[in-house]
């Protein structure tokens, strides 16, 4: 999914649910998503994605309008 993230098909809330553009993302790569919809946690905080980083691809990158949870 990191090319989907990259191409602002996807991105991350900040309590980790995963959000995804209505338009745009293959139907097969939406069966690669956790049913539940968010992301798991890495063992150690260290490599967790800071929340103002992704914040800023919420607002500067993602293609947000239109975006679902669902």
């Amino acid at each position: 999914m990191h090319w989907a993230f990259d191409r602002a098909l996807v991105s991350a809330s900040d309590d980790r649910r995963i959000l995804v553009v209505e338009r745009g993302l293959p139907d097969e790569l939406h069966r690669l998503l956790r049913p539940d919809r968010t992301l798991l946690a890495p063992a150690s905080d260290e490599f967790a994605p800071h929340p103002q980083f992704l914040q800023w691809h919420r607002r500067h990158v993602f293609k947000g309008s239109g975006a679902t949870t669902e």
